[in-house]
């Protein structure tokens, strides 16, 4: 096993179209990394870099003290899990996960043992003299991950692997991968276009777009603390609000719209608020509200999804969409009038010209 190290890595195709754009990353031995964002944000551009399947226009790629740049994909001592299993149609399951090795040179009693492990611990021991075509998808999946493990890889790489399992397959592959990488102690980088399936594996995020790293940390940092509105955008589902908010004399309001009162050390002159939907609370009756910010909304559609409800709404004078999270067995009609309110702390502000996070300095007062 080995750390891996990405050192300003650039990835430029003919014509000056550049895909990645200087990243830089270090993955600790053992690490489990995730790389997210959407199509064409230079993920696997990235993974295939680290793989050798793509040459590095400029930069370094290290594989424990190795700089692997020059060197063949083979013999960067890592595994690849692809999307679409790769597998070999003709050959049994056996016979998939020893091909590798049998071309390794790797002697046949080793090979029996590494296949008959890898099989044990994902649990497809019963199916090894079958062909691919007698499995499942779920089953096909295990098998081109066996394949990986037989292997004893410094480091496994994935690229997006579950994208072709249905959604309640998703889940339980998901969960049978963390294990499996926890148990196995391997370095791993995993591609994903899923917000949900980052979440869940990485024990740290890697937030791309346009080719450039956003936000490096552990999920829970990622979601509570995001770096810019892109991120604040892509990670969670539903995505946090964003609304555009004005000085308006001593204090701050919502362009257009409704005020909230706010002190603080702030030198642009718009900014733009951020809320999640779990952090807008229904606020009951005509009680004092000592929340820094309330709103007035009509709602407009409610999503059920049994334990709780995301209700979409309006705000009156400005028209921005919002999206508040209830509990599932509240009801709501549409073009009924709601009060949201937030807490203080659970506001998050924004540049309106960059989009990066402000720290605020002062005290958020009731409107």
């Amino acid at each position: 096993m080995a750390g891996i190290s990405l050192n300003n890595v650039r990835k430029t195709y003919a014509g000056g179209v550049s895909a990645v754009k200087g990243v830089s990353l270090d993955i600790e031995d053992g690490e489990f990394i995730v790389l997210v964002g959407p199509s064409g944000c230079g993920k696997s551009t990235l993974l295939r870099m680290v793989a050798g399947l793509e040459t590095i226009t400029d930069g370094e790629v290290t594989i424990g003290d190795r700089v692997v740049n020059k060197i063949e994909p083979a013999d960067r001592d890592i595994a690849m899990v692809f999307q679409n299993y790769a597998l070999y149609p003709h050959m049994s399951v056996y016979n998939n996960l020893a091909y590798g090795l049998k071309n390794r040179g790797i002697g046949k009693a080793e090979i029996d043992r590494r296949v008959r492990e890898a099989a044990r611990i994902l649990e497809i021991a019963d199916y090894l003299d079958r062909k691919p075509r007698a499995l499942s998808g779920g089953q096909r999946q295990r098998v081109a991950m066996g394949r990986a493990i037989v292997r004893e890889p410094a480091a496994f790489l994935f690229d997006e692997p579950l994208s072709n399992l249905d959604a309640k397959l998703r889940v339980q592959m998901r969960i049978e991968i963390k294990k499996l990488q926890k148990s196995l102690g391997t370095t791993s980088l995993y591609v994903t276009h899923d917000q949900l399936e980052a979440m869940t594996l990485a024990d740290r995020l890697v937030v791309l777009n346009g080719g450039q790293v956003e936000q490096i940390g552990t999920p829970i940092d990622v979601y509570e603390n995001p770096a810019s509105t892109f991120v604040a955008s892509f990670i969670g589902s539903p995505a946090m609000n964003l609304m555009e908010i004005e000085r308006s004399g001593e204090g701050w309001a919502l362009s257009r719209g409704e005020g909230l009162s706010l002190t603080c050390s702030l030198n642009e002159t718009s900014a733009i608020l951020g809320l999640r939907p779990e952090d807008l609370h229904i606020i009951e009756g005509d009680g004092a509200i000592n929340d820094p910010l309330m709103l007035s909304v009509v709602v407009t559609a409610v999503e059920p999804v049994g334990a709780e409800s995301y209700v979409h709404a309006t705000l009156g004078e400005t028209g921005q969409e919002i999206i508040v999270r209830a509990p599932g067995k509240q009801h709501f009609e549409v073009g009924s009038v709601l009060k949201v309110a937030a807490k203080k702390e659970k506001l998050h502000f924004f540049s309106s010209e960059t989009g990066k996070a402000i720290a605020l300095e002062g005290n958020l007062q009731p409107a």
